[in-house]
């Protein structure tokens, strides 16, 4: 069966060089098997499947892969198959929202400054991190204990634990060795400048570490941690992916550190149909 298919570019501030999505439109009767395989041969760092909602008040609902498992929830998946559901005609119910239905339940969408943004999920683990853990990121990252500012547990699902360096020359610096769990790191760029801060997105696989180029999963968490402890103003935008030749922009808003959106521009790339 011939499906529509759509691949994007998500929180570029230059064209190809934001974090790219593929998009199946249509993936009703496909099995989580068919997926994943899918998935796999895509070979980005996610893949969605949109589907008719289950929850009266959704819009639509996505399923998330990556190349080896299912995702309750992400970013940078969430704005693009927004962007791409409402590119293909999609009407929401409500005026001036989105929701998207997903692994972890309901997400609303709306557009602030003329960007597509998520209201960031609550925080399932939050509060001071156990400091032989902060010890064991800082030598997998490279520096000394003392160089870490503060760090915090900022997981919104994916398990990750927040890091704060003085400032953003910092985490430019890093060259980190294997890492042992889910590491965002974030450093403050001087005032007035175009960014507020400078992130970065270590996960562990296979004994080794890889960066994520443009996570929002990630700074939604980290504006929810940084807001609410006074070391940021929404609204501020983020930087991340310099280090590794990418140019991404993370638009950060919010009434409060429970009402955190986090918006970028997303950018099709690709349209056509594949065979699933």
């Amino acid at each position: 069966m011939l499906r529509a298919f759509t691949q994007v570019d998500v929180f570029p501030a230059t064209p190809y060089l934001g974090n790219a999505l593929a998009v199946v439109l249509d993936g009703e009767g496909l099995s989580t098997e068919e997926m994943q395989r899918f998935a796999k041969w895509t070979n980005l760092a996610e893949t969605t499947f949109l589907l008719p909602p289950t929850a009266p008040e959704a819009d639509y609902r996505v399923r998330i892969f990556t190349t080896e498992t299912e995702l309750p929830f992400a970013g940078h998946p969430t704005l693009g198959s927004c962007h791409a559901w409402l590119e293909a005609g999609g009407v929401p119910r409500a005026e001036g929202q989105i929701v998207q239905e997903c692994g972890a339940g309901l997400v609303r969408l709306r557009r602030i400054d003329g960007r597509l943004a998520f209201q960031a999920p609550p925080l399932v683990r939050s509060g001071p991190v156990e400091q032989e853990l902060v010890e064991r990121i800082a030598d997998s990252l490279g520096i000394e204990r003392g160089d870490i500012v503060a760090a915090e547990w900022a997981d919104n699902g994916p398990g990750w634990v927040g890091v704060l360096l003085a400032d953003a020359d910092s985490v430019l610096a890093l060259r980190p060795g294997p890492v042992p769990c889910e590491v965002g790191v974030a450093g403050p760029y001087p005032e007035g400048a175009t960014c507020a801060f400078e992130v970065r997105a270590f996960i562990p696989h296979r004994g080794s570490t890889v960066e994520d180029p443009v996570t929002g999963s990630l700074n939604a968490s980290l504006a929810q941690w940084l807001l609410r402890a006074g070391r940021a103003k929404a609204p501020y935008v983020a930087a991340q992916g310099t280090a590794i030749g990418y140019d991404g922009r993370i638009h950060i808003s919010a009434g409060s550190p429970d009402d955190v959106w986090v918006g970028g521009a997303v950018i099709t790339c690709v349209t056509g149909r594949v065979e699933l």
